[in-house]
């Protein structure tokens, strides 16, 4: 019975590593790693950053041919978050005047 146990709970804790990640399923992750995924794997660009407060930016991240779009957070520890996520990403460009 326990070596039921322990095999049922290895599978549940490998088999998210063997399916195939989508976006949805990162919340928080190493910087360089979540950066890497979006622009290697998505084909996403940064398309502007802001400073929140001193230790935390906020970059909009899009994927030109779907029009999807991400918010993520950085933190000064290396963290970054996807804080919000959408589709139909249309840029606007603000009046000089």
């Amino acid at each position: 019975m326990f070596f039921r146990h322990v095999f049922l709970a290895l599978i549940g804790l490998t088999a998210p590593l063997t399916a195939q990640a989508s976006i949805a399923d990162i919340r928080c992750d190493d910087r360089a790693r979540i950066t890497d995924t979006l622009k290697n794997a998505l084909g996403a660009e940064r398309r502007g950053i802001g400073l929140r407060d001193p230790d935390t930016t906020l970059e909009v991240w899009v994927t030109l041919h779907s029009g999807d779009w991400l918010i993520i957070q950085n933190y000064a520890n290396g963290t970054s978050c996807i804080v919000a996520m959408g589709e139909h990403w249309e840029d606007s460009f603000a009046d000089p005047t």
